[in-house]
């Protein structure tokens, strides 16, 4: 990965990480490298590293601190309010939220949560706090994983007939169905008891849909080959998220949006009122800025 854009450390988003494991510290690891961004600090449950800098545990050159916090060891209000910033993103379980959720929607800190699954009445707190702030939800918060949920569904609708089939394979350990392949499932309407699954080796995380038409096949595969992929996800949330108010959000409807844009030309013009009337004019500036002319 290559820094495309420098900004001055006092005019970049202060992120804070909730998590560090190997994920977090690949997310971390990007975070970094994207000098639009300062990478304030990093909470964890485990003890270790405490008093560190992620920049020195990682051996990146970097002149953001990116201090590592025990989460015991300090509570988020008095952490805002000595090293404040502007997004958090957790990495760490359905329970992180407990640690900074209120006083983030209260002080209007921009929340990206990259948990896995979440049982219902966690998914509704952090509804809750999209009415106070911007909250960003995504059990895969990698880029292409959105691409092919919003792939899949285009072609759903495009052949409702085709059979379909779900395969996801990840590492020996995992026991349980990926939130992920639950996702692709609940968006194409497919039940989750027929997902297939491979557990093998150290399989970071693939998924496959698979369309079966009358004489012709069509595989639509996301293979995860490092963690980073999930910092980048993370950071393209951090962007879009940047010029949108409060409200609850998913990679799915960001990566929509731009689907969408990206295929205008195939939009037909709409049923607009008669030319002369007072309301043609105005029906067709709202046409022309949803085509983003």
């Amino acid at each position: 990965m290559t820094t495309i854009d420098f900004l001055p450390k006092a005019k970049r988003t202060k992120v804070g990480l909730i998590g560090f494991g190997k994920t977090g510290r690949a997310v971390a690891m990007v975070l970094l490298l994207d000098k639009t961004i300062d990478l304030v600090w990093v909470v964890r449950k485990s003890r270790i590293l405490e008093h560190r800098s992620v920049p020195e545990f990682l051996g990146i050159d970097s002149d953001e601190d990116g201090s590592i916090h025990w989460i015991e060891d300090v509570d988020f209000e008095t952490l805002q309010e000595n090293c404040p910033v502007d997004v958090i993103i957790d990495f760490s379980s359905e329970t992180g939220m407990d640690y900074y959720g209120e006083v983030a929607a209260e002080q209007g800190i921009t929340i990206i949560s990259a948990i896995s699954s979440l049982p219902e009445s966690r998914l509704r707190t952090l509804k809750q706090y999209g009415e106070s702030t911007k909250v960003l939800w995504s059990p895969n918060i990698t880029l292409g994983i959105n691409f092919l949920i919003i792939a899949a569904k285009t072609l759903q609708k495009i052949a409702p007939f085709a059979d379909i089939s779900i395969l996801e394979e990840h590492f020996k350990a995992k026991k349980e169905i990926s939130g992920t392949a639950k996702k692709i499932a609940q968006a194409l309407s497919y039940n989750e008891d027929e997902i297939r699954t491979v557990r093998a080796g150290g399989i970071i995380g693939v998924h496959e849909v698979l369309f079966g038409f009358p004489y012709q096949t069509v595989r639509l595969k996301h293979e995860s080959i490092a963690r980073e992929a999930f910092g980048n996800g993370a950071r393209f949330a951090l962007k879009e998220l940047e010029a949108r108010g409060p409200g609850f959000y998913s990679m799915e409807e960001l990566v929509g949006e731009l689907f969408v844009k990206a295929n205008s030309e195939f939009v037909s013009t709409p049923n607009l009122t008669p030319i002369g009337s007072k309301s043609y004019l105005r029906d067709l500036k709202k046409w022309l800025l949803r085509k983003g002319r």
